[in-house]
């Protein structure tokens, strides 16, 4: 990085001495210009700046005199500095000669009748400019176009933004950190240089034949020092970042001045006094009542933002191709043995297990015991008991080691097949499936690492169980030590295959691959890729995702992949037996045959077969790939740094508007109820300011007039104590017996409707808070909500955009003051919103529209809550529900109209 010490004054005047001859004019004349321009005999800005009113016939002279004239002499020294090495770079590559012809010519007259014809004939304004920013920002836009040809984008992350674009960010830069600048003029130089850079203005550059013919026959480069002849063309040795840093130097000052006024000499006086004034603007920008109206409409455009950027995901150009990341895993480069004799072993064990459907799940597992033993293993089993809701979820889980021939057991792979499927279904050929693998496993010695077998009762409890005791994590009162291990796991593969007896042959289209974990956490997306891989190009087999078994690979599905994607991942609930592993980092996934198709147990098998021979080449844990991701269908994707803007737009419109009522809470408008209107005379008119004797202004109160202290205990008590209040709705689901869920949910619900109003009746009562208390709780709110959900955004991106886009209303949450018109009807009809999206109605309407009953949502979330360790019901009611409550009562508020405390 270039420092102070390390500049070389040699070498800097080494390049002012080099510079070319036509540069070295143009800089003179800038200089000439505002030598001038000192004097006030003759008006130069006035003259020959860029006025549309003023531009005519004989006036022509201003399309080629404004870009040399500038307002003072900082101006016109950055734009020096800005200009001097993109021309000089031009010059050196297109000739002394191209270069006088083009400024003089088109450079000038192009953007200056581009700019008029908007200025004056379409905006109907008449603003005058003058300054050589307009040729920076050209030569800036023709590099970008030059720069866009070899190099389209400039990739930040995931994102590719075109090289063309630059000159534009810069233009809207000058412009928001310049208010004097001219971001038409601005526009209409970078517009022009475009048109130079791609060609379509060729044909006003002068033909090389004449100029040759002119440097020839008045022998130019005998003659002037440091002339380019066009045959000896260089190309420039200032780097673009050096160019960059220039530009932003030109920040500092102003281009354009109003010329509405039919006083012109006025309006030249102002623009002398640019630079002081710029400087206090920027010292009280901070209190200009117009930034506390840019809030709301920020949060808006955070909000829409977000969701439209949500809604982009699923067009390709946001999208990636799957691919492998471990090389590792060579996913269907092996030949599978599995077929032949075994399905007979097959069936023999489908036969075992049908004898079993109807038998005690410790005879079950009696028998399992047997077989395994049979096959050689190693055997264990272990009892769970867990309560939830008053439901009682115990049973045995079975499991066998099959220790690898090659392996010193450190590491190892699961197969898991529970007795049942989380739709309560019996796992029929799952389970017979499982067995049978297990038993021609046995006979291969290419293993590197253990492959356990695990066969819990059911697909939820048991899983969880089973992992907990593995990892040293369980409750030794609820779930017992594992007898046996091996070492760490890594990977597993459920078994989902629940074809009843007698329902057919067993035959299946595609395959289903469920990969939701617990709270939204998701497997490595290559262990997913290398079923697809597997399935797709070694088997034939189709794979689906998100429920999804025939897609179109357009946007109406994957949108639609993508929106339940999201749903799985909000709720955090399990998916399958699979889900419990993720959480230990383990990658898991369940494999659902579906469909009726020509496929049948052998080929799963074999899917199978070659997923763990995959697994079994690791040398580590998978870790190349994406674990933050949201698949659009089986081949494309949407990584973390795509998706996850989306959400964070949501979370910081919170934290911007609790910033701006932390501001306005700080002034003494807040508590005033109507704006105050005060009348007074102006001061006499001081040196270089201007002046209206006798004028009467009218002066509004603005809070840059009057500051008030902060009541901040009110506020803090209300926000604590909402806060406060979700620990109650979090203990009562949870722990109350699944049959009083229903009744009680809709007591909770009829009392959650009348808190709000009964807060705010109780502090209207009694405190009488002011406008600014309200501003206050409000702002503690937002800005708890947005840290909130902008932190959880990262862990569960679905579950942080949801709330915040079911919570937004409360950004734009106010009290709506009695004198008011329609205040009443404003403020209840508000209300009814807010409680038309409280935590309660939204779990009452997503029940509704599931098709089940409000007790059985709440019993999954309290099962979910005791046996998961699912965090969603304490995001529900320690989150959104208090920052639900602090709204309510806002809307509500009747802000009284206590003195103002100035600071």
């Amino acid at each position: 990085m270039p420092t102070v010490r390390g500049f070389n004054t040699m070498r800097a005047r080494s390049y002012v001495f080099r510079l070319p001859l036509f540069t070295r004019i143009i800089i003179l004349i800038m200089v000439v210009s505002w030598l001038v321009g000192l004097q006030s005999v003759w008006d130069l800005r006035q003259w020959g700046a860029l006025i549309p009113d003023q531009f005519g016939f004989t006036t022509m002279y201003r399309l080629n005199t404004f870009p040399l004239i500038h307002v003072n002499f900082f101006h016109a020294l950055l734009n020096i500095l800005a200009l001097t090495p993109l021309l000089e770079r031009f010059e050196n590559e297109f000739g002394t000669l191209t270069s006088l012809a083009l400024f003089i010519g088109p450079f000038s007259t192009v953007p200056a009748f581009m700019y008029i014809l908007i200025e004056k004939a379409i905006l109907g304004l008449n603003t005058g400019v003058m300054g050589a920013s307009i040729w920076v920002f050209l030569l800036l836009g023709m590099e970008a176009i030059r720069t866009y040809k070899t190099n389209p984008h400039l990739v930040i992350g995931t994102h590719h933004i075109p090289t063309w674009t630059t000159p534009l960010v810069l233009a809207v830069v000058v412009e928001a950190l310049t208010p004097g600048s001219s971001l038409l003029g601005h526009l209409c130089g970078v517009g022009t240089g475009y048109l130079f850079g791609l060609g379509y203005l060729k044909f006003m550059s002068p033909p090389e034949k004449i100029l040759r013919w002119v440097e020839s026959r008045l022998n130019l480069l005998g003659r002037l020092p440091h002339y380019v002849s066009v045959d000896q063309k260089t190309y420039g040795r200032f780097g673009r970042l050096l160019l960059l840093l220039l530009l932003l130097l030109l920040l500092l000052t102003s281009n354009n001045y109003d010329d509405d006024s039919d006083d012109a000499e006025q309006n030249i006086q102002k623009s002398r006094r640019a630079m002081p004034r710029l400087l206090s603007a920027a010292l009280l920008l901070r209190r200009d009542p117009r930034l506390l109206k840019l809030p709301p409409y920020l949060s808006l455009l955070c909000i829409v933002v977000g969701v439209v950027w949500l809604l982009m995901l699923p067009l390709d150009n946001y999208s990636r191709r799957t691919y492998i990341s471990e090389n590792a895993l060579l996913p269907g480069q092996v030949h599978t043995y599995f077929g032949g004799s075994d399905q007979n072993v097959f069936r023999a064990y489908r036969h075992e297990v049908d004898a079993l459907q109807d038998k005690s799940n410790t005879e079950v597992n009696d028998e399992l015991e047997k077989i395994f033993k049979g096959v050689g293993l190693k055997v264990g089993r272990q009892n769970f008991t867990y309560h939830s809701s008053g439901n009682t979820y115990a049973g045995e889980n079975v499991y066998a080691i099959l220790q690898a021939p090659r392996g010193d057991a450190t590491e190892a792979i699961v197969l898991i097949a529970a007795w049942r499927n989380v739709k309560d279904e019996f796992n029929r050929n799952g389970l017979a499936l499982a067995l049978a693998l297990t038993r021609y496993f046995k006979r291969w010695s290419l293993w590197s690492k253990d492959i356990i077998l695990v066969v819990p009762p059911d697909s939820r409890a048991g899983p969880s169980a089973w992992v907990d005791a593995y990892h040293d994590a369980h409750d030794a009162s609820q779930v017992a030590s594992l007898p046996l291990k091996s070492g760490a796991l890594q990977g597993a593969i459920a078994l989902d295959y629940p074809q009843p007896q007698g329902g057919g042959d067993g035959r299946f289209e595609s395959v289903h691959i469920v990969y939701d974990g617990v709270n939204g956490q998701l497997p490595n997306l290559d262990l997913v890729n290398s079923v697809v891989s597997i399935a797709s190009g070694q088997m034939g087999m189709g794979t689906a995702i998100q429920g999804l078994f025939k897609h179109s690979q357009k946007y109406d599905d994957n949108l639609k992949t993508v929106l339940r994607g999201m749903l799985n991942q909000a709720l955090g609930h399990g998916t399958g037996p699979h889900s419990s592993f993720i959480p230990y980092h383990v990658d898991a996934i369940t494999l659902q045959p579906v469909g009726q198709g020509w496929h049948d147990e052998m080929g799963l098998g074999r899917l199978i077969e070659g997923l763990f021979r995959s697994l079994n080449n690791l040398l580590e844990h998978l870790h190349q790939s994406f674990f933050f991701y949201l698949l659009i269908h089986r081949h494309r994707f949407v990584s973390i740094g795509t998706y996850l803007p989306s959400a964070m737009l949501i979370a910081a419109n919170y934290t911007i508007m609790a910033i701006s009522l932390w501001v306005r809470s700080g002034h003494k408008d807040a508590e005033a109820g109507s704006e105050e209107q005060t009348t007074e005379e102006k001061p006499p008119a001081k040196d270089g300011e201007e002046a209206v004797e006798g004028e009467k202004a009218v002066i509004a109160s603005t809070p840059t007039s009057t500051t008030a202290e902060r009541d901040l205990l009110l506020p803090l008590c209300l926000v604590a104590g909402c806060q406060f209040l979700g620990v109650i709705p979090l203990f009562i689901f949870n722990q109350t017996p699944s049959n009083l869920l229903t009744p009680i949910f809709i007591a909770f619900g009829i009392l959650d409707t009348l808190l709000p109003p009964a807060i705010s009746a109780l502090l209207t009562a009694t405190y009488a808070p002011t406008a600014q208390h309200y501003q206050l709780a409000k702002s503690f709110s937002l800005l708890l909500l947005g840290m909130f959900l902008s932190s959880l955004a990262t862990l569960n991106f679905s579950l942080a955009f949801l709330v915040g886009l079911l919570t937004a209303p409360l950004t734009f949450a106010r009290p709506f003051p009695s004198p008011s018109t329609g205040a009443g009807v404003k403020r209840y009809a508000y209300a009814a919103l807010l409680a038309v999206l409280s935590p309660p109605a939204v779990v009452a309407g997503g029940a509704a529209l599931a098709g089940v009953g409000v007790g059985e949502v709440l019993r999954e979330a309290a099962f979910g809550w005791n046996v998961w360790g699912l965090y969603t019901p304490l995001v529900v009611w320690g989150v959104w529900w208090p920052a639900w409550i602090v709204g309510g009562v806002v809307v509500l508020g009747r802000p009284g109209t206590r003195k103002v405390k100035r600071a």
